[in-house]
């Protein structure tokens, strides 16, 4: 693996337009300095497929990508889906016309469950204290993974446990809200109604970069964060920069941990995936 490769946190959004695009930070990862080189926002998915798609040829890169990759494996047993990540998602998600056919698919398997057997989290999402994929209201995680899933599975990437690909293309799932607890425990720090929008939470998000850059954030990532003076993460209130950030983290501690499984747990179930973090790993084991 090389000491050098070009790394990026990417804060996914189900409906990216101009006044919420993808939030995507790229970065530069040294032995173990995380340089921030610039940010990307990416109104539609279109340019979020040219990353993908990017040249075969170009330089390494690692990307953690804030969405969740899999369903649980209950819900695919449960629907008699291949236990496989790559054939449900061909077979079964990307045969469907529009979201709201997705929309159809969970609310018909929630409708004659009893109270608290409706919505799956998986292995990974309780120690990161992360809510069902099929979650569908609030983050909408379940339409982020209906819009983020298809495009992984059809990009030559590699996603450890997941789908094979190339070393030098490797996309993990991120998960920033576990990584804010790390640094700053339970406290609020972005609200996307600006009605729900404070000055705690703008002093939790400075918090949570002060830390991340200095030594709490080198103990549990091991890696020295470089914040260049014109990328603000404290003033933007609904999180988006700093989540990316955050992700960005995640994906360089990933790749100093390296193949096979780039930090996850070992095998994992095949329908899942995992949530890169030293934190989840650690409960993962």
């Amino acid at each position: 693996m090389s000491n050098s490769v070009t790394v990026y946190g990417i804060d996914f959004i189900s409906v990216p337009r101009r006044t919420k695009p993808i939030t995507a930070l790229e970065c530069k990862l040294v032995e173990d300095v995380l340089e921030i080189v610039e940010m990307h926002l990416w109104e539609n998915f279109d340019d979020f497929e040219e990353f993908l798609e990017g040249p075969p040829s170009g330089p390494p890169w690692i990307a953690s990508i804030d969405f969740p990759f899999g369903m649980s494996c209950r819900f695919i047993g449960n629907m008699g889906w291949p236990a496989n990540w790559a054939d449900y998602v061909a077979q079964k998600v990307e045969q469907l016309v529009c979201r709201q056919a997705w929309r159809n698919v969970l609310d018909d398997y929630k409708r004659d469950r009893k109270r608290g057997d409706k919505e799956h989290r998986r292995l990974t999402d309780a120690p990161a204290g992360s809510v069902s994929p099929q979650k569908q209201y609030g983050v909408p995680v379940a339409l982020m993974f209906f819009e983020g899933a298809p495009r992984l599975r059809a990009a030559d990437v590699l996603i450890p446990g997941l789908q094979d690909g190339p070393l030098d293309r490797v996309v993990v799932e991120g998960y920033p809200g576990v990584a804010a607890r790390s640094l700053i425990g339970r406290i609020s720090y972005k609200a996307e109604s600006p009605s729900k929008q404070t000055e705690a939470q703008c002093q939790a998000r400075k918090l949570i970069r002060d830390r991340l850059l200095g030594h709490k954030g080198y103990d549990i990532y091991g890696i020295h964060v470089r914040n260049p003076p014109n990328i603000d993460f404290v003033t933007d209130p609904a999180g988006d920069y700093l989540d990316a950030l955050l992700c960005a983290t995640q994906a360089a501690w990933a790749w100093h941990n390296g193949p096979p499984n780039f930090g996850l747990p070992g095998p994992i179930c095949p329908t899942e995936g995992w949530i890169a973090d030293p934190k989840v790993i650690r409960s993962g084991r």
